[in-house]
This record gives C-alpha cells, structure tokens and sequence, in this order.
C-alpha cells in the first residue's frame, strides 16, 4: 500500500506504467511467498524441539517463545533463530513505510496550496493514516512480545500483548 501511494504522489504521470498488473502480482507474491517461508521455518523449528515434563503451556495460543520455556533440548539456536526472523520481520516492512516520508516532503514541494490539500486530504488523512495505526499498533506489541529478554515481563503482559498483535490488529484493519 505504502509503495501504489508513493508511485501515485511521487510519480503519477508514470503510475500506470510502474504499478500494471504483472508489478503488483510480483509484489503480492513476493509477500505470500515469503510469510509461507517464515511459518514453514518456524514449524520446522519447533518439530526439531524436544519437550518433557508438563506440556502444558500457559498462553492463548501455541507460539514460540512458550514452546521455547518448556523444551528440554537447547534453545540457544531457536532463539536465535527468533531474533534474525523477528528482525528481518520488522526490517521489511519498516523500510516500504519509510516510503511515506518521501510521500510527505514530495507534497509539501508542490506549489500550490490546492494541490497539496487535495495531496494530503486523499493520501495521507484517510488511506495513510490508517495504514499507519493499524501498523504501528503491530510493530509496537510484536517487537515486545519477542525482544524482551527472559522474565523481563510478567506472563500476563506477554499474553495481552500477543492478542494486541494476533487479534485486536486484524480486527481493527477492516474498521479504519
């Protein structure tokens, strides 16, 4: 989304050109194909893992970084393996957002005030925007759930922040 508003703002004469069908397919793809790889990887990861004792895990849901607290085996490259997925994760997205700065001091360029409210009333208050929140909300809780450092947070903290990001951002996308 961050990168159809750039091309449209930043070079619109060349829109229909840059985003035609095949583009935005390679783009689309490229997403899928790579969050399939991720989940496989982590899937992977966990199969390798070797859990004894309780199997019971206190969270809403099967994820990592409790699978990681029961396992028996080492978890010294699993948890490795969260940082640089989680890193990449946050990098990627982060860089295409970093299209809207561009966005922003291409529309305070324009000469006139018209078309620069026509600019920012269309991009950046009602698509942009929105983009934003719903992003940052995701950006914000993910980062926390899986960068604290072990029992640096309480158990409960970890489990509403892991619905801020598995629940509440889907469920706002639709909304805004």
């Amino acid at each position: 989304m961050s990168y159809d508003r750039y091309v449209a703002i930043c070079n619109p004469l060349r829109y229909s050109t840059i985003m035609t069908r095949a583009n935005c397919l390679v783009l689309t793809s490229m997403c899928w194909v790579l969050a399939f790889s991720l989940a496989l990887t982590e899937s992977l990861t966990i199969l390798m893992m070797t859990f004894c004792g309780p199997n019971i895990i206190d969270h809403f849901f099967c994820d990592v970084v409790p699978l990681v607290e029961i396992a028996c085996t080492n978890t010294y490259t699993i948890e490795l393996e969260v940082y640089v997925v989680c890193f990449l994760v946050l990098l990627i997205p982060i860089i295409t957002i970093l299209f809207y700065a561009k966005i922003i001091v291409t529309i305070l360029r324009f000469q006139s005030n018209i078309s620069r409210q026509k600019a920012f009333s269309t991009c950046t208050f009602s698509t942009c925007s929105a983009h934003l929140t719903v992003v940052s909300i995701f950006y914000i809780t993910l980062p926390s759930v899986y960068y604290s450092p072990k029992g640096g947070q309480g158990r409960n903290q970890s489990k509403i922040l892991s619905l801020l990001y598995t629940v509440f951002t889907p469920l706002i996308n639709p909304i805004i």
